[in-house]
């Protein structure tokens, strides 16, 4: 199997440096970009699995880069690294096109863990809906329903129920549950997941699919895929 490889855009030499070294070391193939227009032309030139945007770049910003990616319908997921910690911003970076972002000073246990969540999201089935007996789901619109009737759904239900449904009849461990739902402000617990299982199981329930657990290894959604 080839290594991911990802477009690194930091003008920061040190922090590009340490970055890349541990993104290596874990066996990703990493290209730095040292400033806007590099990265710009990078992009536009060669497909990554990701891309991992400052938004302090020099000459064109991060915010540019990224939307330069989208208009020229190039849906690889991008990672925003930010020292703005404002909700506006965030949300204008989502706006724009952003899949998630983190704040300085970064993790590498963090970001290695969006990176992961990231590109499984990228690699997963593209089909916009999903049918399972009679669940329905619809990736686009983030909605669900059972026979006719729409499922009434928090953001991190929708996540965990998208989750198993695109890996459904296939066990999937709590961690990897976790690392697919990794959030900035709130801690994603074992405790959560379970929560998150017991509310989906009984609302799910009339459409004859239901989440079954095999201990020790984890969940797998138990439905029919047509």
């Amino acid at each position: 199997m080839r290594p991911m490889n990802i477009l690194l855009a930091e003008d920061d030499a040190l922090l590009a440096d340490g970055l890349a070294r541990a993104l290596r070391q874990s066996r990703y193939g990493v290209d730095w970009a040292r400033d806007g227009a590099e990265a710009d032309m990078r992009l536009a030139q060669r497909n990554y699995d990701l891309a991992i945007l400052d938004l302090s770049l020099p000459g064109l910003d991060g915010s540019d880069v990224l939307q330069r990616l989208r208009e020229r319908g190039q849906r690889i997921p991008a990672l925003i690294i930010t020292a703005r910690e404002a909700i506006g911003e965030r949300v204008r970076l989502l706006d724009l096109g952003a899949d998630d972002y983190l704040v300085k000073p970064v993790s590498i246990d963090e970001l290695e863990a969006r990176i992961r969540a990231l590109i499984r999201r990228g690699s997963s089935d593209g089909a916009p809906i999903v049918t399972l007996g009679h669940l329905r789901l619809d990736r686009n619109g983030k909605r669900a329903w059972v026979h006719s009737d729409s499922l009434d759904l928090t953001a991190k239900e929708w996540e965990v129920l998208e989750y198993l449904a695109l890996r459904a009849n296939k066990i999937v461990s709590k961690e990897k549950i976790m690392d697919s739902l990794c959030d900035e402000d709130h801690a994603i617990t074992p405790n959560a997941v379970e929560k998150y299982i017991s509310r989906l199981r009984t609302k799910i329930a009339p459409s004859g699919t239901t989440i079954r657990t095999v201990r020790g290894l984890g969940y797998y959604l138990d439905a029919p895929v047509q």
